[in-house]
């Protein structure tokens, strides 16, 4: 359950890296929060 949470923060992280890199500033700050807190919040919460 743990790898699996960080495996979607990752990809959250990354989408979002990518998502500002082509100019969608909102939509890339979301997904870096969401991400940061499926990874380390989401873990903290499960564990």
């Amino acid at each position: 359950m743990v790898t699996l949470l960080w495996i979607i923060a990752v990809i959250l992280v990354i989408a979002g890296i990518f998502a500002i890199i082509r100019g969608q500033l909102l939509w890339g700050i979301v997904l870096i929060v969401v991400g940061l807190l499926v990874g380390p919040g989401g873990v903290s919460i499960f564990t």
